[in-house]
């Protein structure tokens, strides 16, 4: 019997330019709807710095957000091909002070509905409390395939390169201390790892937000994982180049890292080992129902530092391998994105920042009725992105959190926080300035 209807297969290259021309048909739309601002704003700047503000705050934006719609609008995760993998497997956790919460991030693990044997390699990097008390406790408690390391210099890619050493297994696993796997997590993660062609090296999980119910700021930060950041992966992964195999977890063929030279001493060491493995010609896949629940900064001050973290870790990136050097189209173009994004910061802190108190005043030269006709697609992509993660949500099994305030802070104030932290990060790394990591 012949189905009477069948899903169209498209390649990702076309894809990739279809995506690409709905992004400039948009694009010249908004152009079109903004010939008036673009005007008015000529009459009090001139024309080369009103087509500078503009295109800072709206035309790029919307390119990349009309972009981003689309690919997710078309694209269609590749079916795994096994559900119940039981390679053996081994989780890295670097730990620095976490007596608090290790045990439950251990519990966690064991509680897995994996097949496989799951081992895990503990390094301690100088903690000064009873973290390694802590798990050897309940490793002994929940019968646990434990294994404690000490690491004496500081920093994450030293714990994590000490680490690597111990591992026996063909794939391993990067956890922080303070992240909680799904049951289902590992499951997914290796699952989609074997389902993959042999070049790829890596798998990013899902990272979601597990104390968004601590202040206001932990609950817009619930927002930011759930919609942007798991969207960006999910389009990175369509391109078979995640950008980012974060640290906090991701799952690796243990002999590519060895290859690599293990995690770089860099702010962003997972940025710049992912953008090797990049230039090597490997891929880097993303995994939406791999998720694990993370602890976000409840203070903005903690939160700053952290995004600033980010920003120059993409500088570092940018500075390790260049986009050009990428062999994949997608990744070049994916990794070009991170040098137009100090321009977009930029444009958000110098130019959207003082338009909106102008508004305020009733002058709206940057910010005004027009400027909202110009970035309608945003509230679009919200709508499409929220789209997929309840689909994630239902086949794990989880509900989507009422959570009001923090979505109306998000949409409204969020940018307009993060652009000028991110803006700090770059001036940071322009100078050289000392890491502050908490």
């Amino acid at each position: 019997m012949i189905p009477l209807k069948k899903r169209v297969y498209i390649p990702v290259l076309w894809k990739f330019y279809i995506s690409h021309l709905f992004a400039v048909i948009w694009t010249c739309i908004a152009i079109v709807l903004s010939k008036s601002w673009l005007s008015d704003l000529s009459g009090v700047a001139g024309i080369t710095p009103a087509v500078i503000i503009i295109t800072g705050i709206a035309y790029i934006p919307g390119y990349l957000n009309a972009f981003l719609v689309a690919s997710l609008l078309i694209d269609k995760q590749p079916k795994l091909k096994t559900n119940n993998p039981q390679d053996d497997i081994t989780v890295l956790i670097a730990a620095k002070n976490e007596e608090n919460g290790i045990a439950n991030s251990l519990i966690y693990i064991k509680n897995q509905d994996y097949d496989g044997n799951i081992s895990i390699v503990l390094i301690d990097n100088g903690s000064e409390d009873g973290t390694i008390e802590a798990a050897k406790k309940i490793a002994q408690e929940i019968n646990l395939d434990l294994s404690i390391k000490i690491e004496a210099e500081p920093g994450k890619h030293a714990a994590l390169n000490q680490g690597i050493k111990y591992v026996n297994t063909e794939y391993v696993i990067t956890l922080d201390a303070d992240t909680l796997l799904h049951k289902s997590a590992i499951r997914y993660i290796v699952a989609r790892m074997k389902s993959a062609p042999p070049d790829v090296c890596a798998v990013a999980g899902a990272i979601l937000v597990r104390n968004s119910r601590d202040n206001l700021w932990s609950r817009v930060q619930e927002w930011d994982y759930f919609l942007s950041i798991a969207s960006i992966k999910r389009l990175q992964g369509l391109y078979q180049g995640t950008l980012v195999a974060q640290g906090a977890y991701s799952l690796f063929k243990t002999d590519t890292i060895r290859e690599a030279g293990g995690w770089p001493d860099a702010i962003g060491e997972d940025i710049v080992l992912t953008w090797k493995f990049l230039k090597q010609g490997r891929k880097v896949f993303f995994e939406p129902l791999s998720v694990a629940f993370t602890e976000v900064p409840t203070k903005l001050i903690h939160l700053g530092r952290q995004r600033s973290r980010w920003a120059r870790g993409m500088i570092e990136g940018l500075k390790e391998v260049k986009p050009w050097q990428q062999p994949s189209i997608y990744t070049k173009y994916l990794t070009s994105v991170n040098y137009i994004m100090p321009y977009i910061d930029i444009s958000f802190t110098f130019f959207w920042l003082p338009g909106l108190v102008l508004a305020f005043f009733g002058v709206y030269w940057i910010v005004g009725l027009t400027t909202l006709l110009v970035l309608p697609l945003t509230f679009v992509s919200y709508f499409v992105l929220y789209f997929y993660q309840k689909k994630v949500f239902t086949k794990l099994n989880l509900k989507i959190r009422r959570n009001i305030s923090g979505f109306i802070v998000f949409v409204l104030f969020y940018q307009m926080i993060m652009s000028p932290v991110s803006v700090w990060g770059y001036v940071q790394e322009l100078f050289k300035l000392k890491r502050i990591w908490k």
